[in-house]
């Protein structure tokens, strides 16, 4: 069974369709790329995905749980990172992630426990104390994702994942992504190329609200003369109709 599997999704604002028909499948132990140009409808297909926002049609199952029959139990089974992930500012940083942790069920020792280990995963263990309106915007980013991996779900969507972090911070965050890459379905969806390259064995790509790809990177990048992947996400969106 795929631990994320997404059937004929579709979102419509007003008149004009964002999303139309994609379906997707992530199995476990996969790390799959999600790309797109601004405006083609990833971010909304992923909150859909998630249950943070209502499709027009189709279906979604996480770790075999309905997104719209079974939603509190999909959304136990996934840890989802959103672009711009909402922080509670004035708690600190442990306080925050403890709060999730009670939130997702785990008990007061679980938690601490659960802590503890994404504090080491998301190199955050020196700022546990801060205030979260004190950190830095890389700082914020880590702590959004220690959030979303701290009940261990089965199942990551990951929106921009490395948006903010400096170089030093990319390199970790793209080692702790290939490690939880080892047991879980990871849907990530990005701008940086050379992450797609480095982290995934497949690409969806989305254009206008439809799926264009769902192949590995070299076999995209195939496609093309140059053998790039860049010149193939041209190729196949908004970068060739502008040419």
């Amino acid at each position: 069974m795929d631990a994320l599997k997404v059937a004929d999704l579709s979102k419509s604002f007003g008149q004009r369709q964002v999303v139309r028909d994609v379906s997707l499948s992530v199995s476990a132990g996969e790390t799959v790329a999600f790309l797109g140009p601004n405006g083609a409808g990833k971010s909304t297909t992923l909150r859909m995905i998630a249950g943070f926002l209502e499709p027009d049609a189709g279906e979604a199952w996480i770790a075999g749980a309905s997104i719209l029959s079974e939603r509190t139990q999909a959304q136990t089974s996934l840890g989802y990172l959103a672009e711009g992930a909402p922080l509670y500012l004035d708690l600190s940083v442990r306080s925050f992630l403890a709060f999730l942790a009670r939130t997702h069920g785990l008990s007061r020792a679980e938690a601490k426990e659960a802590i503890a280990r994404v504090a080491d995963e998301a190199v955050i263990a020196d700022v546990l104390t801060y205030p979260i309106e004190t950190l830095s915007k890389g700082y914020r980013r880590r702590v959004a994702l220690a959030g979303a991996i701290v009940h261990d779900p089965p199942v990551l969507i990951l929106d921009e994942p490395t948006d903010g972090l400096d170089p030093n911070q990319k390199v970790a965050m793209r080692a702790l992504i290939k490690r939880m890459s080892a047991t879980k379905a990871i849907l990530i969806s990005t701008h940086q190329l050379d992450e797609v390259e480095a982290m995934c064995s497949r690409v969806v790509l989305i254009d206008r609200g439809e799926i264009k790809a769902d192949t590995t990177p070299k076999e995209l990048a195939g496609r093309t003369a140059s053998g790039r992947l860049e010149d193939a996400f041209h190729l196949l969106t908004r970068g060739e109709r502008a040419a």
